[in-house]
C-alpha cells in the first residue's frame, strides 16, 4: 500500500510547487489577486503606486496650520502638539512613496510656517516700507523655504523606515508602522529641525520642542535641549500610532502577538510622558552667590520714531529718567535703547548715568551701537552691542552681538536688491566673538545676548561651557517693535523659557515694547510687564551654578542618537520590510 501513495504525494507536492510558481509569476505580471496580509485577498491586481488625492495634502496643510496653536500664547500646547504629530505620522504611513511622503511633510511645514511667522510681514511692510504684495510674497517664499526641512525629514523617514521599499515592491499595499519606522520618524524629524536651525545662519523658530515648555515633555530639556524634546515628542506620537494600528490590525491573531504589537509601544509612550513630568522635579543646578535686585526697563519707543533725530533725543531723556529713578544691583535697558555710539552719547546723559552708578552701587547695561575707531578717527566695523557700567570703575564692559539677523543686520550675498526695497536702518554689521566674557555684577557673572540670539540654545550652552567663569544669570535684550503686538512676542518669551530649562539658569528679558519678563531657573515666568507700555520690572533673581547635561554636551546627544538610528534604519529597514512583505 505504501508504494502507490508515494507517487501521489510527490505529485501533490509538485502540483503545489507549480501552483506557487504560477502564483509568483502572476503576481509579478500583475494579473493575480493581491494580499494585504495572509488570507486577505483583493480582487484587483497589483499596480504602480496610486496618486494620492489632493485632499490628502490639504489635510496635512491644515494640520500644520493647527500646529501653530500648540505654541505660545496657547497654554499647555504640548498636548495638542503630540496629537497633531500623531496625525502627521499616521498620514505619512498612507503615502505611496518617498515623493508623496516628502510632499506631505512639506505641506505640513508650509501650513505651520505661514501661520506661525506671518508677523514678518509687519516688519517688512509696516516698518520696512515694502509694498504689501512684495511683503506677502516674501513671507510665502520664506515659508516655502522653511517647509523644505520637514519635507526632507519625511522623505528621509520613507527611506530609512523601509516605506519606499514597501511601495516599490508591493504597489498599493499599505505601510504598517513598525519599531524601526517609529524611531526613524523621530530621528529624521530631529535632524530636519537641527538643519533648519543651522543652515544659512539658521532659523529654529517654531522648533517643535518649544511647544513642550508647559507640556508633558519639558523635563527632557536639561538633558537633550529643544531638539531632543522634539525628538521625544515625535517618538511618543509615532508610538501611539503604532500601538493603535497594531491593536486594530492584529486583533484575533493571538493574545501574545497582540500584546507585543499593541501594548508595548503604548506603554513606552506613557513611560516617556511620565518621565518628562517627573524630570521637572530634578534640580540640575544649585543656587550660587547672593541674590540680585534687578530692574528691567521697557521704554515702549515707537519703531517709526526710534531712529528719528527727535525720537533719539526723547529716548535718551526717557531712559536717563528710568535708569536714575531707583537704584538696583542690576539695571537693564532694551536693545539699542540709545541708538548711538558711546562716543556720541550726550554728555548730560553719560555724566548722569555714571554719577548714579557710582553713588548707588548700581551696575547698568545699556543697549547701543559699537564700532572700532581707527588711528585717523574713522569708525569701522559697526556692531549691535551692550555696554556695561560698573560702580566706581572706569572699565566699560562691552558685548557685541554674535548671531546677526539676515537682511536686518547683514545682507546675504546677492540680496542687496531685496534690502533696497525696505527702509530698515541696519545694514552690514560686524559679528562679535562666539564666546565673550560675562558681565560681573558684584560677585555674580551674568551672560548676555541680544535679540534672537536666545533662540540658539547651543550657542548659550557653549558660552556657559567654555567661559572660565560660567554665568549664573542670563540676560536677553530685544527690540521686538519691528513685529508690532503679534504672536512673535509670546513666541520669543516661550523660547527664552526653554533656554532657562536647558541651562538651569534664570533669565531677565528686557524688551522695548514687550514682553519684558523675569524667568526662574525652572522656566516659570515670575513677573512680566504688559506689552506696549512704559514701565520697569523690579525683581529679585537668584543665580545658579552647575552644568546640566545639555550644557555639557549641547546638541551632540540628540544628533548622535538620531544619526545612529537613521543609519541602522537605512541599512536594515528596507530588508526588514522586504521580509515582512514576503
Amino acid at each position: 500500500m505504501a508504494e502507490p501513495i508515494l507517487p501521489r504525494a510527490r505529485q501533490r507536492a509538485a502540483t503545489s510547487v507549480d501552483a506557487a510558481n504560477a502564483a509568483g509569476a502572476s503576481l509579478r505580471s500583475g494579473s493575480a489577486g493581491r494580499y494585504d496580509r495572509p488570507g486577505r485577498p483583493f480582487d484587483r491586481p497589483i499596480s504602480a503606486p496610486r496618486a494620492l488625492p489632493r485632499w490628502h495634502y490639504l489635510a496635512a496643510l491644515a494640520a500644520g496650520a493647527a500646529n501653530t496653536l500648540s505654541f505660545a500664547p496657547t497654554p499647555h500646547g504640548g498636548w495638542l502638539a503630540l496629537a497633531l504629530f500623531a496625525f502627521l505620522y499616521a498620514w505619512l504611513t498612507r503615502t505611496t512613496g518617498w515623493k508623496s511622503a516628502a510632499l506631505t511633510g512639506g505641506a505640513f511645514g508650509l501650513g505651520n510656517f505661514v501661520t506661525g511667522v506671518w508677523w514678518l510681514y509687519v516688519s517688512m511692510h509696516d516698518y520696512g516700507g515694502m509694498a504689501a504684495p512684495l511683503a506677502g510674497a516674501a513671507v510665502m517664499l520664506f515659508s516655502l523655504y522653511l517647509a523644505l526641512y520637514p519635507a526632507l525629514s519625511a522623505g528621509l523617514w520613507s527611506f530609512c523606515a523601509g516605506h519606499a521599499e514597501n511601495v516599490s515592491r508591493r504597489g498599493e499595499l499599505p505601510f504598517y508602522p513598525t519599531w524601526h519606522g517609529t524611531f526613524a520618524f523621530a530621528s529624521a524629524w530631529a535632524i530636519g529641525e537641527w538643519l533648519r536651525g543651522t543652515m544659512l545662519t539658521g532659523f529654529p523658530w517654531l522648533a517643535s520642542g518649544y511647544a513642550q515648555v508647559d507640556g508633558p515633555l519639558a523635563g527632557f530639556a536639561p538633558i537633550a535641549g529643544v531638539y531632543g524634546v522634539g525628538w521625544i515628542g515625535a517618538l511618543v506620537a509615532a508610538l501611539i500610532v503604532q500601538a493603535v494600528h497594531a491593536g486594530i490590525a492584529r486583533r484575533g491573531r493571538g493574545r501574545e502577538r497582540w500584546v507585543a504589537a499593541a501594548i508595548c509601544p503604548g506603554l513606552l509612550a506613557l513611560a516617556l510622558i511620565a518621565s518628562g513630568m517627573l524630570l521637572t522635579r530634578v534640580a540640575w543646578t544649585l543656587p550660587a552667590n547672593a541674590p540680585l535686585n534687578a530692574r528691567v526697563l521697557q521704554g515702549n519707543v515707537k519703531q517709526e520714531m526710534k531712529f528719528d533725530e527727535a525720537g533719539v533725543r526723547d529716548a535718551i531723556a526717557l531712559y536717563q529718567r528710568m535708569i536714575t529713578e531707583k537704584p538696583a544691583d542690576l539695571i537693564v535697558t532694551p536693545e539699542t535703547a540709545v541708538p548711538l555710539l558711546p562716543q556720541q552719547f550726550p554728555p548730560p546723559f553719560a555724566q548722569a548715568v555714571r554719577k548714579f552708578a557710582d553713588s548707588t552701587g548700581s551696575s547698568i547695561l545699556v543697549g547701543a551701537f559699537g564700532a572700532t575707531i581707527t588711528p585717523d578717527g574713522q569708525m569701522i566695523d559697526p556692531t549691535n552691542s551692550l555696554f556695561g557700567i560698573t560702580p566706581n570703575s572706569n572699565e566699560l564692559y562691552r558685548y557685541d552681538k554674535r548671531h546677526l539677523v539676515p537682511f536686518g543686520e547683514f545682507v546675504p550675498l546677492g540680496f542687496h536688491w531685496f534690502v533696497q526695497l525696505m527702509n530698515i536702518p541696519l545694514g552690514d554689521l560686524a559679528r562679535g566673538q562666539p564666546v565673550q566674557r560675562p558681565f560681573m555684577v558684584h560677585n555674580q557673572p551674568v551672560d548676555v545676548d541680544i535679540c534672537y540670539e536666545d533662540i540658539f540654545g547651543e550657542e548659550i550652552a557653549r558660552s556657559l561651557r567654555e567661559t572660565a567663569t560660567p554665568a549664573g544669570v542670563l540676560v536677553n535684550v530685544s527690540n521686538l517693535a519691528w513685529f508690532g503686538d503679534t504672536i512673535a512676542l509670546d513666541q520669543h518669551l516661550q523660547m527664552a523659557r526653554m533656554r532657562t530649562l536647558e541651562t538651569g539658569r534664570p533669565m531677565l528679558a528686557a524688551t522695548n515694547t514687550g514682553t519684558t519678563a523675569a524667568i526662574d531657573a525652572h522656566g516659570r515666568v515670575v513677573a512680566k510687564l504688559p506689552a506696549m507700555t512704559v514701565g520697569s520690572l523690579d525683581v529679585t533673581v537668584q543665580g545658579t551654578s552647575g552644568r546640566t547635561p545639555y550644557i555639557a554636551a549641547g546638541n551632540n546627544i540628540v544628533l548622535a542618537v538620531s544619526l545612529i538610528l537613521l543609519a541602522f534604519g537605512f541599512a536594515f529597514g528596507p530588508a526588514r520590510q522586504k521580509r515582512r512583505n514576503d
